[in-house]
């Protein structure tokens, strides 16, 4: 029993392609979450304000509301095998940058903002153009949603690795060496996509302008009640609730009484439960019955940072944050997988960089928001508008249930799932 359920949870695996891009992207995972907790760190160690750590987390997510809606529009015609080769060079490149940075005692707010902005920029390419290679990398497309929630996983696990062992290094050694680590890490990324037997990963030649595909994507998203009511909800959750982790470092030492160790902890159980739902979705044999699932875990989401905001018990704590963590971890993989599911694969990197908007693009405003108010009336009350904001939004998708199940049936009996 316990054989087939493993087998079921990781039979992407089977697909030599994706088997390559996983080893290779979790071992840099590792390091970009060690990469995010050194920096938070380090802003709250320069500053102690919780609005600059806003400020810091704006301009590392702004680029992302800006240019991921264009980058989907050219990753839908250009290689994508190619364009992550490019985009993984350039974010090892920004590491090493930061190493240097904190090693040569030139470490400052602006000089932080001014890096963030640029790996911002990179990931507005690199995130959609991840996403939707995907697809490309599995044979038997009856595994895109294992591969999906695989995905997930590998993100979560280096999530649980990495900003523990962030902390661990942060306090043993300094923030420079998390950085180090990081650009080295991208060298298993590299390695992974140039052994890939890939065919070219690219679309016809488009007889559109830019502008036109764009308008074109834009229609085709927000005229299908399941991608419009996805995004949306996706959109609240990440605008108000995924910003707590830009003000854990205010959690672990001002409100916790902590140190470096306790938010790696924090941040460390904000991917154990991430990765406990990831892995949940993963033995799922069937995309069906998730939209049910997307309102409920955005519920628990919201619930979970309410009520962290209200502990004053590390031991506590760290158990909210895993519930709140795995709550938004199945809303997002669930939403992914039934977008990549329904989408059209002449828009897949439109509709994808759309995801990516409501996930990431409205992070910056929300940093912001939690980091100003944070400031002026403290970081519980930030979390619990949060939490309150994600709760409404979870209560209007399940009104839209009706009409999003009743658009998405004759394209799951089409394709037979």
């Amino acid at each position: 029993m316990l054989t087939a359920v493993w087998g079921r949870a990781f039979r992407a695996l089977r697909h030599r392609n994706y088997r390559l891009f996983f080893a290779g992207q979790i071992v840099s995972l590792v390091g970009t979450w060690m990469t995010s907790t050194a920096t938070v760190w380090l802003v709250y160690r320069l500053t102690g304000s919780p609005l600059l750590l806003g400020v810091v987390g704006f301009a590392g997510q702004i680029p992302a509301a800006v240019l991921t809606p264009v980058a989907g529009v050219y990753i839908d015609s250009w290689n994508k095998h190619r364009v992550l080769i490019a985009t993984q060079v350039a974010s090892m490149l920004q590491s090493f940058a930061l190493a240097a940075m904190v090693f040569s005692g030139l470490a400052s707010i602006p000089v932080l903002v001014a890096l963030s902005v640029l790996q911002g920029v990179i990931n507005a390419f690199e995130m959609p153009c991840r996403q939707s290679i995907v697809i490309s990398l599995i044979e038997d497309k009856n595994d895109l949603g294992n591969a999906i929630a695989l995905n997930s996983s590998m993100f979560n696990a280096a999530r649980l690795a990495g900003p523990a062992l962030g902390g661990a290094v942060i306090a043993a050694v300094g923030e420079g060496w998390c950085y180090l680590i990081d650009g080295v890490s991208f060298f298993a990324v590299l390695v992974s996509l140039l052994l890939m037997r890939v065919a070219p990963l690219v679309a016809a030649v488009p007889t559109e302008g830019p502008w036109a595909r764009f308008r074109e994507g834009w229609r085709y998203t927000f005229h299908s009640p399941p991608l419009r009511s996805l995004l949306l909800l996706l959109a609240v959750s990440s605008l108000v609730g995924a910003p707590y982790t830009v003000l854990m470092p205010v959690f672990a030492k001002s409100i916790l009484g902590g140190g470096p160790q306790t938010l790696g902890l924090l941040m460390g159980a904000g991917g154990a439960g991430a990765l406990v739902a990831a892995l949940t979705l993963a033995a799922r044999t069937s995309v069906r019955g998730l939209t049910g699932w997307v309102p409920r875990a955005g519920a628990v989401f919201g619930v979970g940072l309410i009520l962290f905001s209200f502990s004053r018990s590390v031991p506590l704590s760290v158990l909210l944050i895993f519930l709140a963590a795995a709550g938004f971890m199945i809303q997002v993989a669930g939403s992914n997988t039934v977008l990549q599911t329904i989408v059209d694969d002449d828009k897949r990197g439109r509709v994808l960089s759309l995801f990516v908007l409501s996930f990431l693009g409205t992070a910056p405003f929300g940093s912001l928001f939690a980091g100003a108010v944070a400031e002026r009336w403290g970081a519980p009350f930030a979390l619990q508008i949060g939490g309150v904001c994600c709760l409404v939004g979870a209560l209007w998708f399940f009104r839209q249930l009706p009409s999003i199940r009743a658009a998405i049936r004759p394209i799951y009996e089409r394709l037979n799932f």
